[in-house]
C-alpha cells in the first residue's frame, strides 16, 4: 500500500500544480501581467504527467504552443517558468521566449514551438543524434491533432520509420485542432492511428484523461522504443477545458457549455483524486495538505515574477545558452 502511495500521490501533485499554475496565469494575463499569447493546458494535465512519469532524466522532450504542462512537469523551476511568461530576465529563457517558446537545456526539454506542426522535423533530428551517436535516449514530441495534416509531420513520420530513430510522436487529441470547425472535422474523421501505421510506424491509442493509462502505456512504449529504436505514435484522447488561447473564449463558436461541461466529469485530476481516495492510497488530509503547498508554490512564482527585472537593452546582444 505505502507503494502505491508513493506512486500515486506525486502524479497527482504534478497534475495539479499544472492546474494551479495554469490558471495563475490566465489571471496574470487578465491583468496585463503576461503579453502575447498564452495557450492553457487545463484538462490535459493526464498526458504530459503519465507521459514523462516513464522517462528518465536525460531523454528529451519537445513540444508545441502549449507548452507550460510540458516543462513543468518535466521538472522546470515554476519560478522560472512564470518569469518567463512575465518576459522577465530571471525566466527560463531570460525573457526572450515568452509563453510558447520555453526552453530548460539543463532538463532536456528543449522547448515549445509556435509553427504548427514545425518542431517534428527536430524531434526527428534529436532521435537522429542520439542513434548516431549509439546512446539509448528516447525523444518525446508532443504535438495536437491540428499537426497531423501538415506537410512537415508525415515527413517526420517516413524519416523516423525509415531510419529507425528512437522517437515517439505523441498526439494530444483534444478534437479541435485551431479551434475551427473545419480542423474539428478533421480530426473527428480521420483515422490518427491508421495514418501513423501506413507510414510504417507502431501507433496505440490511450485514454488522455485518466494519468495511470498514459503512464503504464508510455511506461511500455518507452522500453520498446529504448530496446529497440523505433518510432512509436501514440494517440491520446484529452479535451481541453478552456478556449484554443486566451483571445478564444472559453467555449467559442464552435463547442456548446453543455458540451465541456460533459467533459469535466471525466477531470483527470478527480479521476485519480477518487482512484486514491477508494484504494486507500491517501486521504483528503494528504490532499489538503499537497493542495496548499501547491498553492504557495503557485503564489511565490508569482512574486518571484514580479520582483525581477526586465532584460536590459544589452539582452539583445546576448546568447540565452552560452554557459550551456
Amino acid at each position: 500500500m505505502n507503494g502505491k502511495r508513493e506512486n500515486l500521490l506525486p502524479l497527482y501533485r504534478d497534475m495539479f500544480l499544472i492546474r494551479r499554475f495554469e490558471e495563475k496565469s490566465a489571471e496574470m494575463y487578465a491583468l496585463a501581467k503576461i503579453a502575447g499569447f498564452l495557450h492553457l493546458y487545463i484538462g490535459q494535465e493526464a498526458v504530459a504527467v503519465g507521459c514523462l512519469a516513464a522517462t528518465r532524466s536525460d531523454d528529451y522532450v519537445i513540444s508545441s504552443y502549449r507548452d507550460h504542462g510540458h516543462c513543468l512537469a518535466r521538472g522546470s523551476d515554476p519560478k522560472k517558468v512564470m518569469a518567463e511568461l512575465f518576459g522577465r530576465a530571471t525566466g527560463l529563457c531570460k525573457g526572450k521566449g515568452g509563453s510558447m517558446h520555453l526552453i530548460d537545456a539543463e532538463r532536456n526539454f528543449m522547448g515549445g514551438y509556435a509553427i504548427v506542426g514545425g518542431h517534428l522535423p527536430l524531434a526527428v533530428g534529436l532521435a537522429f543524434a542520439i542513434h548516431y551517436r549509439k546512446g539509448d535516449q528516447v525523444v518525446l514530441c508532443f504535438f495536437g491533432d491540428g499537426a497531423v495534416p501538415s506537410g512537415q509531420a508525415h515527413e517526420s513520420f517516413n524519416l523516423a520509420a525509415l531510419w529507425n530513430l528512437p522517437v515517439i510522436f505523441i498526439c494530444e487529441n483534444n478534437r479541435y485542432g485551431m479551434g475551427t470547425p473545419v480542423q474539428r472535422e478533421m480530426s473527428l474523421y480521420t483515422n490518427l492511428i491508421d495514418r501513423a501505421i501506413s507510414h510504417g510506424m507502431r501507433a496505440e491509442q490511450v485514454d488522455g484523461m485518466d494519468v495511470l493509462a498514459v503512464r503504464d502505456l508510455m511506461t511500455r512504449v518507452v522500453a520498446a522504443v529504448r530496446e529497440r529504436h523505433h518510432p512509436y505514435f501514440v494517440e491520446a484522447l484529452t479535451y481541453r477545458f478552456m478556449g484554443h488561447s486566451m483571445a478564444d473564449p472559453a467555449h467559442g463558436v464552435y463547442r456548446t457549455r453543455e458540451e465541456v461541461e460533459e467533459a469535466r466529469k471525466q477531470d483527470p485530476l478527480g479521476r485519480l483524486r477518487e482512484t486514491i481516495l477508494r484504494s486507500g492510497c491517501g486521504s483528503e488530509v494528504d490532499f489538503k495538505q499537497l493542495e496548499r503547498e501547491i498553492d504557495e508554490v503557485v503564489r511565490a512564482s508569482v512574486t518571484f515574477a514580479e520582483e525581477s527585472p526586465f532584460p536590459g537593452m544589452s539582452a539583445l546582444y546576448e546568447d540565452v545558452y552560452a554557459d550551456h
